[in-house]
């Protein structure tokens, strides 16, 4: 009986520990009307063309909703969700790494790394990419510290 108890005890703080990991992601990316991506299609980027995904094709990973542009799209993602998502929570990759705040990006304006896809403020004028690819390195360094902070 006492093993029981201790197996349910746990099983009960592994939910909610899991769900507090999906409310912490949920809160922190970069999400418009629950949507990640302003509504673009995470796979497209893959395929070198950021399409927009569309409202009847979407999948939810982790607290976090992601639309589709193909049905074959949506199998690719649910195969390997992680492979897929944005660095940073979607957030300007550039502006996570130089200060460490979440900037809004154009959804249009990135680069994938190591298999990783990084979004950049592009407005007025300002294109963050231009200024990343100058210093990646420690940029992505610093990015990847500072993206802790909202996560952990």
């Amino acid at each position: 009986m006492k093993k029981l108890l201790a197996f349910t005890l746990l099983l009960a703080i592994s939910q909610i520990g899991r769900a507090q990991e999906i409310e912490t992601r949920a809160k922190n990316f970069n999400l418009k009307k629950t949507v990640a991506l302003e509504g673009y299609d995470p796979v497209s980027y893959f395929d070198n063309k950021p399409l927009e995904g569309k409202s009847e094709l979407k999948v939810s990973y982790k607290g976090v909703t992601y639309l589709f542009a193909t049905p074959n799209n949506v199998t690719r993602f649910k195969a390997n969700p992680a492979k897929y998502e944005p660095a940073y929570g979607g957030w300007c990759a550039y502006a996570m790494g130089e200060t460490g705040e979440k900037v809004k990006i154009d959804p249009e304006t990135y680069k994938i790394t190591d298999g990783k896809l990084y979004l950049f403020y592009n407005f007025w004028g300002n294109n963050t990419l231009t200024d990343w690819s100058k210093n990646q390195g420690p940029l992505k360094a610093k990015a990847d510290q500072n993206w802790k902070k909202f996560v952990q």
